[in-house]
């Protein structure tokens, strides 16, 4: 007769940062022509709960992997992950063509965040061009969940047409919460009755105290640098001017250096950093 193995239980290690985590594609839903949402739910274990602007490494099996901003946390904290995802190469078009059901590999959270809760009893402006709304949706569901916290709140959107607008169901609940929605789009077609022009033409009349706002900027990086210094102009002080940088990143631990920004690198050190801290590095070409 053979003994029976005794076998003790321990606590699950956590998952090391270089190996993906499994990840269920709970539900998709298509944001624009090229861009897609994902609600991902954790095959494993609870997800480690991103802070807003922190990001991912997405995996999509046999293709590769890629960095993606962590858009939203579902109802239940640490059952969803929402991610939105804009086709450009191989591994994001694999990413968006997932289905409910399909398995995708996720490590992170990982990178500094926007540091929403710093910045209470202040007014809060949100500057997103095209895809980087979706790092700064958190910032915005973040507000309205402590509403009383904050000052204004005003989001400004920029798109490269009306089409190209992600999360534009959400504008009018929004709205309806009392954020400040104000849209432009750099081309308009038939049915476009709104604003066409450069997302900076909306900071004139945006800001009610300058002095007292935080601001938030996520887009490329022509428009970041124009935003950003635009507000600074305005007389809202750099330091309080928050913006996500973007380089090449592989390992999302500091290690390849594939995302160094002079003395940064930023799937560590950001993308979240200060534009005090990153106009001058943003002002060397090609650096």
């Amino acid at each position: 007769m053979t003994a029976v193995q005794e076998h003790t239980i321990t606590p699950m290690a956590p998952v090391p940062p270089m190996r993906p985590a499994r990840y269920v594609v709970a539900a998709r839903r298509q944001e624009t022509h090229d861009t897609v949402t994902l609600l991902l739910r954790p095959a494993d274990r609870p997800i480690q709960v991103p802070r807003p602007g922190q990001f991912t490494m997405l995996y999509a099996y046999g293709v590769g992997e890629v960095p993606v901003s962590v858009s939203g946390i579902g109802e239940a904290p640490g059952q969803v992950l929402v991610q939105t995802i804009r086709a450009v190469g191989a591994v994001t078009r694999a990413l968006c063509a997932a289905t409910p059901g399909d398995m995708i590999g996720v490590r992170g959270p990982f990178g500094t965040d926007w540091r929403v809760s710093g910045a209470g009893g202040r007014d809060l402006l949100i500057m997103a061009g095209g895809i980087g709304l979706a790092p700064l949706r958190p910032v915005l569901l973040a507000a309205l969940a402590d509403r009383a916290r904050y000052g204004r709140v005003v989001l400004l959107v920029g798109a490269r047409s009306p089409g190209d607008l992600v999360f534009a169901r959400e504008f009018d609940v929004w709205r309806r919460r009392g954020v400040h929605v104000r849209i432009t789009v750099d081309h308009g077609d038939v049915n476009w009755y709104g604003r066409v022009g450069l997302v900076t033409g909306l900071i004139h009349d945006a800001i009610a105290h300058p002095a007292g706002t935080t601001a938030f900027i996520c887009g490329p990086e022509i428009m970041l640098r124009l935003s950003a210094q635009a507000l600074v102009d305005a007389g809202v002080p750099a330091t309080d001017i928050r913006v996500s940088l973007e380089r090449n990143m592989r390992c999302g631990v500091a290690l390849c250096g594939h995302c160094q920004l002079g003395p940064l690198l930023l799937c560590r050190d950001g993308p979240v950093v200060s534009y005090a801290e990153a106009a001058p590095l943003l002002a060397i070409k090609e650096l």
